[in-house]
């Protein structure tokens, strides 16, 4: 056979990182272990013994739950819903499931896992749902929250780190679809935003 061609001496271009689109890091990789490894640590205290349904709110949730569930060792279930509220301070708001749970929550200890509170709207009326359908009890626990945010009455049970009122990207949150396999929490820059109008 012919030996190889010479190479050119052209280098491939490189491939540009995403790491690059950010701005401001907000919760570095060693933050989000950390507050994984904290949740971890007091939902084995309340519910370690119940064997509880964890249920995680797609899309955002699926990196943070996936970490989470890793860090429990005591028997649970998992299940997932897609879901999103509209309403106003009084009112819950109508809650519309996207893609509903499989399990049966009655008599059941729930834990619903969401990588982000901010109005808190969505997450009052899933907890308002699973209590209508039956659930012995039912916890929120979120990776990030955004008091500043708060339209409603509510706070999560379980917060990882709390942040400013920033649009944030990484570990699950996306902008326009991408940059959820970030495996940071930080602020695009404004380039980025104005690229994706043009």
């Amino acid at each position: 056979p012919s030996p190889p061609a010479p190479s050119s001496g052209n280098k491939m271009s490189r491939t540009p990182s995403i790491r690059e689109d950010v701005e401001t890091l907000l919760v570095s990789g060693r933050q989000i272990d950390e507050a994984v490894n904290d949740l971890a640590t007091q939902l084995t205290e309340d519910v370690g013994d119940r064997n509880p349904l964890l249920v995680g709110v797609l899309i955002g949730a699926f990196v943070f739950m996936a970490d989470l569930i890793r860090a429990l060792d005591f028997r649970l279930e998992v299940d997932f819903l897609n879901a999103s509220s509209y309403g106003d301070c009084t009112d819950p708001g109508a809650l519309e499931i996207v893609t509903d749970m499989t399990c049966d929550v009655t008599d059941r200890d729930v834990v619903i896992v969401d990588d982000i509170c901010d109005t808190g709207q969505t997450l009052r009326a899933l907890v308002l749902m699973l209590q209508d359908r039956g659930a012995a009890s039912v916890r929120s626990c979120c990776l990030l929250d955004k008091p500043d945010r708060r339209t409603c009455d509510f706070e999560p049970d379980y917060v990882g780190v709390r942040i400013p009122d920033r649009f944030v990207v990484g570990y699950g949150l996306d902008y326009a679809g991408g940059y959820r396999n970030l495996p940071v929490v930080g602020v695009l820059r404004p380039e980025m935003y104005e690229s994706s109008k043009e």
